[in-house]
C-alpha cells in the first residue's frame, strides 16, 4: 500500500440496495457494520478492488463514494483490517478507518455507480471509467 501521507483520496463502498441520497445529505446514515466496528470502513484506490472481491463478490453493483482524505484526516486511523484483505495475493496493510459519526455532503468529493456485469469485479474494474475515477 501506498504510505498513507501519499494517499489523497479514500473510499467507502456502500450497497446499491442501500444508495446515497442525492443530493448528499450533511451525514449519511452508517452502515450496520460500521455501527458495529464503532467506525467507518474505508480503503485506498489500492485497496478497492480487494475489498470488492472480498466482501462484495455476489454484488451486482455498488456506490462509491470518492472522499478527498484532507476532509477527514484528524479522524482516520490507520489500522490492520481483522479479517485479511489481499489484491492479487499481496496484503494490503493497514486500512483508513474513520472514527466519526459523520460523513457526508462536506466530506464525499463525487459518487460513483460501478456495475460489475457478468463474472468478477475484474472487467468493471478494468474500464476506463473506473481506473480514471479511482485515484492514489
Amino acid at each position: 500500500m501506498a504510505e498513507a501521507s501519499q494517499v489523497t483520496y479514500v473510499y467507502k463502498l456502500i450497497h446499491a440496495s442501500t444508495p446515497p441520497p442525492d443530493p448528499l445529505p450533511e451525514s449519511l446514515p452508517l452502515s450496520e457494520f460500521d455501527v458495529q466496528s464503532g467506525f467507518i470502513h474505508l480503503s485506498t484506490a489500492r485497496q478497492v478492488p480487494g475489498t470488492l472481491k472480498q466482501f462484495f463478490t455476489n454484488e451486482p453493483r455498488m456506490y462509491v463514494l470518492r472522499i478527498p482524505i484532507r476532509a477527514i484526516e484528524k479522524d482516520v486511523r490507520w489500522e490492520a483490517p481483522s479479517v485479511p484483505v489481499s489484491r492479487d495475493g499481496v496484503g494490503d496493510g493497514t486500512f483508513p478507518h474513520l472514527y466519526s459519526e459523520k460523513l457526508g455532503s462536506a466530506e464525499v468529493e463525487s459518487v460513483a455507480l460501478w456495475e460489475k456485469g457478468e463474472g468478477t469485479w475484474d472487467k468493471a474494474l478494468g474500464t476506463e471509467e473506473v481506473v480514471s475515477w479511482l485515484i492514489l
